[in-house]
């Protein structure tokens, strides 16, 4: 089922309400008071303290001896590594580029980290045709794509240097010599911004746009790539298709449990 089916479905209140002070503290770094946790959850210390009580009892939260205060139990733990076993990036972040393709009226492409390189495993085309060499399996240009620049960017310095120097993932650099690659002041604005752009090229008369999808351990999980004619492409970092892509990412990495104050290499 869902996400948003659940949303439409009959709920039981106590356990919505119960479950705010399990996401007060999930949000915090260490544990809180009873008075400051009720805080977090919008309620009074005496209507949050029985909830605490049960949630002790099935080990998702525990107290602390010394202080009293409140932490994740267990239980909790469990939960979340079982969660994290079950999620597949793909399947997560399908649904959300259809919808994302249909918004901005552009194709979408989702790309992941294979032997050869970044590889396309997943295209989404839009109503209107543009005329790309690409499908499911073809290997990007880690210097000339904004796929590739998203990968150049974020992937570990290793995997990147058992490219270099041939045509393996980045076919079309190694056919122009002068190509020096991605320099480092682009690949420190990508890294800010967590986009990259690939103007008319290296396709005339086609743009693009990638943005970065992060996994729990802030490592990048894939890359999410809108394309389209330059004529109605809006290529601008701070335009409405690379606001919209970079949503749809970020919605993308926090379901994979990414959180958004992490730094990433």
């Amino acid at each position: 089922m869902a996400v948003s089916d659940l949303e439409s479905q009959r709920s039981i209140q106590s356990i919505e309400i119960g479950g705010r002070l399990l996401n007060a503290l999930a949000l915090q770094s260490g544990p809180m008071s009873l008075k400051a946790l009720a805080q977090a959850a919008k309620m009074t210390p005496s209507k949050a303290h029985p909830y605490l009580v049960s949630f002790g009892r099935l080990g998702l939260i525990e107290q602390e001896r010394d202080s009293g205060q409140y932490r994740l139990g267990p239980a909790a733990l469990q939960l979340g590594l079982s969660c994290l076993r079950q999620l597949d990036p793909l399947k997560i972040a399908g649904p959300l580029m259809e919808e994302l393709s249909e918004r901005i009226q552009q194709s979408v492409v989702i790309a992941v980290w294979g032997n050869l390189g970044p590889t396309v495993v997943r295209m989404i085309e839009s109503h209107q045709p543009i005329h790309v060499n690409m499908r499911v399996g073809t290997v990007m240009s880690v210097n000339r794509t904004a796929t590739g620049k998203i990968f150049a960017a974020f992937m570990p310095p290793e995997k990147l240097e058992a490219l270099r120097g041939s045509a393996l993932g980045d076919r079309a650099a190694h056919e122009m010599p002068t190509d020096a690659g991605v320099s480092a002041t682009e690949l420190a604005r990508i890294r800010k911004d967590g986009l990259a752009q690939a103007i008319g090229q290296p396709i005339p008369g086609i743009h693009a746009l990638s943005a970065a999808v992060f996994d729990q351990f802030g490592l990048l999980a894939l890359a999410i790539t809108a394309l389209g004619p330059a004529e109605n492409f809006p290529v601008s970092i701070d335009g409405p298709i690379a606001r919209a892509l970079k949503t749809a990412a970020n919605q993308v990495s926090h379901r994979l449990g990414f959180q958004a104050n992490r730094s990433v290499a």
